[in-house]
């Protein structure tokens, strides 16, 4: 009982007491054997030497590692390799039955628990070397008691990174070491749960009975599903409702026959931005191994930043007060994809008192944010032609490669970012003669140069939106306005993304419908 009162300092200390916790068992005989005695001197050590804890810091990002074993749950909360504290517990009653995936999951499920008020209001890292278990996410059905679990854990904002068992440093002398991999997510009923709804379905119901022995009236069954026509009967649940939703709401190729949309044309520099991560770079030697992108979408300036892939929404807003709004102001709208970091209460509530509004892409569908893309291929192609074979000085050679990406003229603007933001371009080390326009703007009145920047906005403008104008006329060619009302019947296109189940082979079918 003393030694548990210390459990927080020692690591898995419930599976090392757990011999000893045996013996005090009312219906068990007491024999003292040589595990007993090895787990009691192997106790009494980690009591008495000083336990090496470091103090949490909430600036910097927490990293959960999880151990589970015959036995017994552990963990470790640690900052840059240091040990917060500890957490053991023994398994008893019903868990000692418990599956190991089982296992895995509910060590981590008491982690969290124990741990929520460090862990619940930020960003953290969750280290795994049980790296099937991140095929989680796209399980289409759970049990009661994996979605009881999954239910709390989706309240915590983690990251997942994989690590090879043999470099984890939560060490068990008597198992190997299991991390649960959790990138976790409730999912509504999969196309795998429709055979089980459809003998109780009031519409599909007794067309259902009656194919069981041979086709009835247009229906037939195919591996458990029922057909009409060649097409799926879909019974009433969630699943329906999420197929309609797609079909009416999804700003993608749902509706492949649908006008082009772009974005609002932008009225000024910097009011109205986008911004994305290019990720999986090779980490250089201040340990960057990604970069935050953060693009204009008046100007087509853009600002490349060097980052961690693991730095939380607030690391991120940092970033970019210190390299953009200081620079540039704050910006009425931001356009982003759903990252998880963009999704977070922190970052939600940074803007939302700042008085700018949030614009996420749709799912899947990251044409929504098509600039911020097409600056990221461009990024990597310039770093693959400036690196060549040092690949991990990459950040050294940002600055250059934002400086010139941000003087070449823009095809959208007709014009260049930092001419269309200062009005000029800079020097570069080819010029040797002085800009053209600085006399210009020196020779002028104040009021004269704000009306020649006013004219180049204007310009820009109009180009932006005769480009638009071009794309749609390009795009829309064959097409007419698609007009939903109430009561129409769409088809729905399988895309691989959403239905990998349904397109696993090329010739497999690409639509459904209608619904």
């Amino acid at each position: 009982g003393l030694a548990s009162f210390y459990r927080r300092f020692v690591p898995n200390l419930s599976s090392i007491a757990s011999p000893l916790n045996e013996l005090v068992k009312n219906d068990v005989l007491f024999e003292w054997t040589s595990k007993h005695d090895q787990a009691f001197q192997f106790l009494k050590d980690q009591l008495t030497n000083a336990p090496i804890l470091a103090l949490p810091n909430f600036e910097k990002t927490f990293e959960l590692e999880c151990d589970a074993f015959g036995v017994g749950i552990g963990a470790v909360l640690l900052q840059g390799g240091h040990p917060i504290t500890y957490f053991s517990e023994k398994l008893k009653g019903a868990s000692l039955n418990y599956p190991t995936y089982d296992k895995e999951l509910y060590a981590l499920v008491r982690d969290l628990q124990t741990w929520e008020h460090y862990l619940v209001s930020k960003e953290f890292v969750i280290h795994s070397d049980h790296e099937s278990l991140k095929y989680l996410r796209g399980q289409g059905k759970l049990n009661k008691r994996h979605a009881k679990w999954l239910e709390f854990l989706e309240q915590f904002p983690y990251i997942i990174k994989f690590k090879k068992g043999k470099s984890n440093v939560v060490a068990d002398a008597l198992s190997r070491r299991h991390t649960l991999l959790v990138s976790l997510g409730t999912q509504i009923l999969g196309f795998d749960n429709i055979r089980e709804l459809y003998e109780e379905d009031l519409e599909f119901g007794d067309n259902y009975k009656k194919c069981q022995q041979k086709a009835f009236d247009g229906f037939y069954m195919a591996e458990g599903y029922l057909y009409k026509e060649g097409r799926l009967c879909i019974p009433q649940g969630s699943i329906r409702k999420l197929l309609i939703k797609e079909s009416h709401e999804a700003k993608s190729k749902v509706m492949p026959h649908g006008t082009y949309t772009p974005l609002p044309v932008a009225s000024s520099p910097w009011v109205d931005i986008s911004m994305d991560f290019v990720l999986g770079l090779p980490r250089t030697q201040r340990g960057m191994d990604s970069i935050f992108v953060v693009v204009d979408r008046f100007s087509k300036m853009a600002h490349f930043i060097p980052c961690h892939k693991v730095d939380d929404a607030s690391n991120i807003a940092k970033l970019f007060f210190r390299d953009v709004v200081k620079l540039h102001g704050l910006p009425r709208t931001i356009v982003s994809d759903r990252d998880t970091k963009f999704l977070s209460h922190f970052w939600r509530v940074l803007w939302s008192r700042l008085g700018t509004k949030l614009l996420f892409s749709t799912t899947c569908h990251p044409q929504t944010d098509g600039q911020t893309e097409v600056v990221n291929r461009s990024l990597s192609t310039m770093l693959r032609a400036v690196l060549k074979g040092n690949h991990k000085s990459w950040d050294e050679y940002l600055p250059h490669i934002e400086f010139a990406y941000n003087r070449v003229v823009h095809k959208t603007t007709n014009t260049s970012p930092f001419e269309v933001v200062y009005g000029f371009n800079p020097l570069t080390p080819l010029d040797l003669i002085p800009l053209p326009n600085v006399e210009h703007f020196i020779h002028k009145e104040g009021a004269s140069r704000a009306d020649f920047i006013k004219k180049i906005h204007e310009r820009i403008k109009t180009h932006i939106q005769l480009q638009n104008e071009k794309y749609a006329q390009q795009g829309n060619k064959g097409k007419r306005p698609m007009i939903f009302e109430e009561g129409d019947w769409v088809w729905l296109h399988l895309r691989k993304e959403r239905f990998p189940k349904q397109r696993k082979s090329k010739l497999s079918p690409r639509g459904d419908g209608p619904f």
